[in-house]
């Protein structure tokens, strides 16, 4: 299935605008607030009971500020799972790399779900060779196609490795943004892409190669979606960062923040509704200081 109704979160500590990973996540803002990490946890309570109230089980990690990771908050980078299978990946920013000391399976063991079959990418790390999980690849599950666009952050060989040991096809592109006059890579696929069971949602004004613009439209109808395209002013707004859940009900959600959804025209979400109700939070702080959004906050459990 394309979608589950079990997301992993982690309750952020020591949350901040990181300044390791700010070298190439141009959505970063510096933040004037007196306790951000204070504004960010009430804007993840806030989440997850949001998410709560719709019947989407959540399993939530507090992270107790040991390791000084302001950006546990986004745990989809660092791991995801694929039934009894969990991979591992290797981060760009070396303060990202201490996340996984939160043990992100410890919590799923504790609700009887174990991951028997761990890959372990980390050792790129070594080679400053980097691919973040699912900020890095838009996985269509159903039609086993893993979506990469090229970055610092996502390594094309390990993008092949990948969907050689998950049997995955691999479609690779770049894309970019303009930065001070300048076009330089979105740092992940997630913040100008998402795939849903009957959609995709993506900003093709992005993807500066004609052809490569043309045969990823082309292979997302081949395989049925119907394209949402959305502007370099909506990825701003991250309404590329979201993601198609379901609700224990086997009901469909679509869950975004609050800026996404108001940067959405009333005809893009007329069609988004069509294929899910639409769930979304205020993440401001989070959005500003994290340079990531809703999606980027979900670990899809698969089991």
């Amino acid at each position: 299935m394309q979608t589950t109704d079990t997301l992993l979160l982690v309750r952020p500590f020591r949350f901040r605008k990181n300044e390791e990973t700010a070298i190439n996540n141009y959505f970063q803002e510096d933040l004037l607030l007196p306790l951000p990490a204070q504004q960010a946890q009430e804007e993840f309570d806030n989440f997850v009971n949001t998410l709560n109230a719709h019947k989407i089980n959540t399993l939530v990690i507090q992270d107790k500020g040991e390791y000084d990771t302001p950006d546990s908050i986004f745990p989809n980078n660092c791991i995801s799972f694929h039934k009894r299978t969990a991979v591992l990946y290797p981060m760009f920013a070396e303060n990202r790399r201490r996340e996984r000391k939160l043990d992100y399976l410890e919590p799923l063991k504790q609700q009887g779900l174990t991951f028997d079959n761990i890959i372990d990418y980390t050792g790129f790390e070594k080679e400053n060779r980097f691919l973040e999980g699912t900020g890095s690849l838009i996985l269509d599950r159903v039609n086993r196609i893993a979506y990469c666009a090229l970055s610092p952050r996502a390594d094309a060989g390990i993008a092949h490795q990948f969907c050689l040991d998950l049997g995955y096809e691999l479609f690779i592109f770049e894309a970019n943004q303009t930065v001070d006059g300048l076009r330089k890579p979105i740092y992940h696929t997630n913040v100008m892409m998402s795939v849903g069971t009957y959609f995709a949602v993506v900003c093709t004004d992005s993807i500066d190669n004609i052809y490569e613009k043309r045969n990823l439209i082309k292979r997302l109808e081949e395989t049925g979606k119907t394209i949402v395209d959305i502007s370099e002013e909506q990825v701003t707004s991250f309404a590329g960062n979201i993601l198609e859940v379901r609700s224990i009900a086997e009901g469909a959600y679509i869950v975004m923040s609050s800026q996404a959804y108001h940067s959405f025209t009333t005809e893009q979400l007329s069609l988004l509704r069509s294929w899910g109700q639409i769930i979304h939070s205020p993440l401001d702080t989070i959005e500003r200081g994290g340079g990531g959004s809703a999606r980027c906050m979900l670990a899809e459990v698969f089991y």
